[in-house]
C-alpha cells in the first residue's frame, strides 16, 4: 500500500477527450478558436475600460473583473488541454492536479459572488437611483469586489485540503479533460463521504449567499419596473440590468446542466460535454452580451481603435 500510495502522489494522467489521434488535430484546432475567442473579447473589454476614465463606473468596474475571471478560469484549463492534444503528453503532477481544482473552483465560486454584486448595483440603480452615488461609491464598490473574490478563494480550501488527503491507490487515470472533482472521487479508493459532504455543504452555502441575494434583487427590480407607467421608461429600465440578467441565466443555466441533472444520467462521459459547456459558454457570450447594443461602451471601443491604428501607422 505505501509503494502504492508513493506512485499516487507522484501525478495522474487526463485520458482528454478522444482516445483517436486523428481527432486530436481537429480538436485542437477547434478548442484553440474557442481560447482565442474568449481571449480576444474579454481583453477588448478590459482594455477599452481601463483606458477610458468615462467608464469608470461600478457597471463597468465589475464587468471588467468579469472579463478578469472569464480569462483566468479559461487560462487555467485549456492551454493544458491544447498541449495534451497537440503533443499527447497527459501527465499532470498531483500539486499541478490539485492547483487546477483549486483555481477552477475559486474563480467559479467567485465569478458567482460577483454577479450577486452586479445584481446589487443594478438593484440600486433602478431602485433606490437617488442614492445610488452614495451607496455605491468607489469605495463600496472596491469593497464588494474584494469580498466577492476573498470568500470565493477561501470557499474551496476546506474540500480542496480533504480530496489532497485521498488515497489514489486503484488507477491514476482522470477520465476527464481537467482535473475536476467528479473524476477524481471515482478513482479513489479510500471512503469520499467527508469529502462529499463537505462539497455539498459549500454548495448549499454558495447558493444561500449568491443565488439568493441576487433572485430577491431581481424580483425588487422586476417590481419596480412594473411600476413605471409609460412603456418607454419600463424598457430603459429594463435594458440597463438586461445584460447581467442573461449573464446570470447562462451561468446558472450551465450549473444546473452540469450539477442538477438526475442521477441515472449521471456519465464521465457526458460530464466531459457539460464541464466544457460550463467552461466556454458563459466566457464566449458575456462579450458579446454586453457590448452588442452598448453604445457608450462601442464608442469608447471605437476610440481606443482610433487611437490604436493612428499609433501603428
Amino acid at each position: 500500500m505505501a509503494s502504492e500510495r508513493q506512485i499516487n502522489v507522484s501525478g495522474f494522467i487526463i485520458q482528454g477527450f478522444s482516445d483517436t489521434p486523428e481527432l486530436h488535430i481537429s480538436l485542437f484546432v477547434l478548442f484553440l478558436g474557442i481560447y482565442l475567442i474568449i481571449l480576444l473579447g474579454n481583453l477588448i473589454i478590459f482594455l477599452v475600460i481601463s483606458c477610458n476614465p468615462h467608464l469608470h463606473t461600478p457597471m463597468y468596474i465589475f464587468l471588467q473583473n468579469l472579463s478578469l475571471i472569464d480569462i483566468s478560469s479559461t487560462s487555467n484549463i485549456l492551454p493544458n488541454l491544447l498541449h495534451i492534444l497537440l503533443t499527447q503528453q497527459n501527465n499532470i503532477s498531483f500539486l499541478g492536479c490539485m492547483t487546477q481544482m483549486y483555481v477552477f473552483s475559486s474563480l467559479a465560486a467567485s465569478e458567482y459572488f460577483l454577479l450577486t454584486a452586479m445584481a446589487y448595483d443594478r438593484y440600486v440603480a433602478i431602485c433606490d437611483p437617488l442614492h445610488y452615488i452614495a451607496r455605491m461609491s468607489r469605495k463600496h464598490c472596491a469593497g464588494l469586489i474584494t469580498a466577492a473574490f476573498t470568500v470565493g478563494f477561501v470557499e474551496p480550501v476546506n474540500f480542496i485540503v480533504l480530496i489532497s488527503k485521498l488515497s489514489y491507490c486503484a488507477s491514476h487515470l482522470i477520465n476527464h479533460f481537467f482535473c475536476d472533482i467528479s473524476p477524481l472521487l471515482k478513482l479513489s479508493c479510500s471512503s469520499t463521504f467527508s469529502v462529499e459532504l463537505s462539497i455539498y455543504i459549500d454548495g448549499i452555502l454558495v447558493v444561500f449567499s449568491s443565488f439568493l441575494p441576487t433572485l430577491i434583487s431581481y424580483i425588487f427590480i422586476i417590481s419596480a419596473i412594473l411600476k413605471i407607467q409609460s412603456s418607454e421608461g419600463r424598457q430603459k429600465a429594463f435594458s440597463t440590468c438586461a445584460s447581467h440578467l442573461a449573464c446570470v441565466i447562462t451561468l446558472y443555466g450551465t450549473a444546473i446542466c452540469l450539477y442538477m441533472r438526475p442521477t441515472k444520467s449521471y456519465s464521465l462521459k457526458k460530464d466531459k460535454y457539460f464541464s466544457l459547456l460550463y467552461i466556454a459558454l458563459g466566457p464566449v457570450l458575456n462579450p458579446l452580451i454586453y457590448t452588442l447594443k452598448n453604445r457608450e461602451f462601442q464608442a469608447s471601443f471605437n476610440k481606443v481603435r482610433e487611437r490604436l491604428l493612428a499609433f501603428l501607422f
